[in-house]
């Protein structure tokens, strides 16, 4: 096979974070086939990050709701793309489901895990050792590579294109300018739950600091987050720009372009932040930073490592989430602005 035939549809998963890492895998194979096609099928509303990955040719939305299966529509897909000429299909999920599409597009080689008993479904079945791939981003990483290759280190870490027009536009739209001051961007949702979310008093206490010190502070979210961000600014008396449920995701990315600093739960925000090249702070509770870090060589994760954690749960089993509620403030602003502590 030539680099000059490879075309690869990718399916892509359907997390924000897991879409950020996939970039690198996106990057292995173009450093490895320079002249590669790749093309990613996933989500309709993950085609914002693709549009701002250059590796990624053509963006494929899924009509197909989280969760459902639609056996039938899944392969109706699959039959349309048997004319594009894909070489090989990548499959980033472990469904069973997400197996169908490329097996119904008669794409010779679909690599994968074996995940849900996909005999068949997948024909290019990698072995999964999760002591030796124990981040997400390796394993996705590892399936763009021959089975005759090791992983190998440093893996390349995801760079988002952004529009600072977009953003300066969005801010018109809302009556803003161009800050003149320094912007500290706030992610305070998460929405695998409450386990995962810094305390609001925790981030209003740092918006406060921030904004005594002359600081912009914007806050970042989807709809579900509104009831967190709207808390958060009502803290701070209405101090903080809430975008909270107001904008798209590409104009989210194309705002938090502008900050300086990001405070982010581990949440999908936190790997957009990191893939923009911002000053991170990541703060985890319930999740592990060592399966899936902030993909940045700086980004700093503010981490207790309980002995109950981490847990992986929805909710603090224990009922008093010391995992989070015990990362303080003051530890976390003087790593943003270390004037601010006193």
């Amino acid at each position: 096979m030539t680099n000059t035939t490879n075309k690869i549809l990718i399916l892509g998963p359907a997390w924000v974070g897991d879409m950020v890492m996939a970039q690198s895998l996106f990057k292995v194979l173009k450093n490895n086939h320079p002249d590669c096609i790749i093309d990613v099928a996933a989500p309709a509303w993950t085609l914002p990050l693709l549009e701002r990955m250059p590796e990624v040719s053509g963006k494929i939305p899924l009509p197909f709701k989280h969760g459902e299966l639609a056996f039938f529509d899944r392969i109706k897909f699959g039959k349309s793309l048997r004319n594009q000429g894909y070489t090989q299909a990548i499959v980033l999920t472990n469904s069973l489901k997400s197996a169908l599409l490329p097996w119904a597009a008669n794409i010779k080689q679909r690599t994968s895990y074996l995940g849900e008993m996909r005999y068949g479904l997948i024909n290019d079945v990698r072995p999964l050792d999760k002591t030796k791939l124990k981040k997400t981003v390796e394993r996705f990483v590892n399936l763009g590579l021959s089975k005759a290759q090791t992983l190998t280190s440093p893996i390349p870490i995801p760079t988002l294109e952004y529009s600072k027009t977009n953003a300066l536009s969005v801010l018109n739209k809302i009556g803003l300018t161009e800050p003149t001051s320094k912007i500290l961007g706030l992610c305070p949702g998460a929405e695998f739950g409450e386990a995962k979310r810094w305390p609001i008093e925790h981030y209003a206490a740092v918006a406060n600091q921030a904004l005594n010190q002359g600081w912009q502070v914007w806050l970042f979210g989807s709809e579900k987050d509104i009831p967190v961000t709207s808390a958060i600014n009502q803290i701070t008396q209405n101090r903080c720009t809430d975008f909270g449920g107001k904008t798209k995701l590409g104009e989210a990315i194309d705002l938090m372009a502008m900050c300086d600093s990001i405070i982010s739960n581990d949440s999908g925000l936190m790997h957009v932040a990191a893939a923009l090249d911002k000053h991170l702070i990541a703060i985890y509770g319930s999740s592990d930073p060592h399966h899936t870090p902030p993909m940045h060589p700086n980004a700093v994760v503010e981490y207790l490592g309980l002995a109950c954690s981490p847990c992986f749960k929805r909710e603090c089993p224990l009922g008093h989430l010391n995992c989070l509620v015990n990362i303080k403030p003051n530890d976390v602003i003087k790593k943003v602005i270390p004037i601010a502590q006193s």
